[in-house]
């Protein structure tokens, strides 16, 4: 019989709320919510009241030193994600991060060192990798019905208003570590690194048009794969109709996306060539089907995972490949120049903060 795993929430916002309501919906006995953080009392109590959640604690510390756990799940700001990860891991207890798993690539190393040091794991959140029209794109690739990819962008056009940048992380380099392209747009392009592979450069630019931050509303890159395909990556806050999309212009046919915060199947289009259309759409009315994007679509994969004594999905390489391109994106865009694959050491400024040496223009927080 599967196990129950004991989980702990750090953190008891708004996504802790979505994670605790997507934990009962799809891995009821399987992962069961025990203890809560947050220094925040009211907010706490709160918490567990809703979702009847019987320890409750005001650090991570009084948390491991009191619990015995399996899961830690971070759904703190993302100030607080490496040291929470990291204090976890040494206690030996498994992590669940949420994006983006940490502010920079030398907070990222330290955690990897961290989980390679424990006999636990270390997972991001990166819930639509797991509907199954992704997956089918992935397996109609390999099998080669598509033919290779030429053309490829991915867009993030969200809208926040002023107020939104009124909680005092928001918008900071220090504790948010990015603007859309860390925080928001992460999502779509760790989905679309899954999907057509490895990066190998970047050209790009950033910008704050409109809102009284110290980091960007906008960036723009054009990004070459490994592969040889282009992409064009745009991710904004300042989009009053607000739209997720990815599109993939293979050979044979064009797979687009178009959702906003969460993807089912019809969500998904293919348009064949004439030529190619019989095959192209027999294999697009193949399986799986019918399982949408989702954290709950991750947490069951985690659970199974710990089933079966493996390292959870979203391996540890992966994340760091998208935090890179999300790095390179800054790099580029601040210092004017081409970033490839590997450009980005610990002798780089931008290894040790998003902005670097300094975004080119003056903090309004």
């Amino acid at each position: 019989m599967p196990s129950t795993y004991r989980l702990a929430v750090v953190g008891t916002g708004g996504i802790a709320h979505l994670h605790a309501d997507e934990l009962r919906k799809h891995v009821p006995g399987r992962i069961e919510l025990v203890a809560a953080v947050d220094p925040d009392a009211t907010r706490l109590e709160a918490f567990r009241d809703k979702f009847g959640v019987a320890g409750g604690y005001a650090s991570i510390e009084e948390l491991l030193a009191d619990e015995t756990l399996d899961l830690v799940d971070l759904c703190s700001p993302p100030v607080a994600h490496a040291p929470g990860a990291i204090a976890a891991l040494q206690a030996g207890v498994g992590v669940v991060c949420e994006k983006p798993p940490a502010l920079s690539l030398a907070e990222f190393d330290r955690i990897a060192a961290a989980a390679a040091a424990s006999t636990a794991d270390f997972a991001v959140i990166s819930q639509h990798r797991f509907g199954s029209a992704a997956e089918r794109v992935r397996n109609m690739m390999a099998s080669g019905v598509l033919g290779r990819l030429a053309v490829a962008k991915c867009d993030t056009l969200w809208y926040r208003p002023e107020e939104y940048f009124a909680v005092e992380w928001r918008g900071r380099w220090e504790t948010e570590g990015g603007g859309p392209t860390m925080g928001h747009g992460i999502h779509q392009i760790d989905t679309l690194l899954s999907i057509v592979g490895p990066w190998a450069e970047v050209v790009a630019t950033a910008h704050r048009h409109r809102r009284t931050t110290n980091t960007e509303d906008v960036s723009h890159a054009i990004v070459t794969l490994e592969s040889g395909a282009s992409v064009v990556i745009t991710n904004s806050l300042l989009s009053p109709r607000e739209v997720s999309q990815i599109r993939l212009d293979f050979d044979t046919a064009t797979v687009e996306l178009d959702h906003l915060y969460g993807y089912g199947d019809d969500n998904w289009s293919v348009h064949p060539i004439e030529s190619a259309a019989d095959e192209v759409n027999q294999a697009w009315a193949g399986e799986p089907r019918g399982r949408g994007s989702g954290h709950g679509a991750q947490f069951q994969r985690i659970a199974d995972a710990l089933d079966g004594r493996s390292a959870p999905p979203v391996p540890i390489e992966d994340a760091r490949r998208t935090l890179e391109l999300l790095t390179a994106i800054y790099a580029s865009a601040f210092t004017g120049k081409r970033v490839r694959a590997g450009d980005i050491d610990p002798t780089s400024p931008f290894y040790q903060r998003m902005d670097g040496s300094g975004a080119p223009w003056p903090d309004l927080k």
